[in-house]
């Protein structure tokens, strides 16, 4: 399972976030959600942007919480590898 896809999966199940919400808060169809949700496409950059703003319009914690899933660990690698 791709990144951005568990991290969409864990962060809209946990805080109860529907994926009509997500999709209606970014302006977007329910079907390009599903897609991220079931690991069919993976968002943009520009998108994830886009997912982080609309979880924090419906929750700031799930906006954090999306964020240290997906780019968490990333960044301690890069830390622990002495960049």
């Amino acid at each position: 399972m791709g990144r951005a896809s568990q991290a969409l999966k864990q962060v809209l199940d946990t805080y109860g976030i529907s994926q009509n919400q997500l999709a209606g808060a970014m302006g977007v169809e329910r079907g390009s959600v599903s897609r991220w949700y079931h690991d069919k496409r993976d968002p943009t950059a520009e998108t994830v942007v886009e997912i982080v703003e609309a979880l924090a319009n419906a929750n700031f914690q799930a906006a954090e919480e999306f964020v240290k899933l997906y780019l968490g660990d990333i960044l301690i690698e890069k830390i622990n590898s002495g960049r």
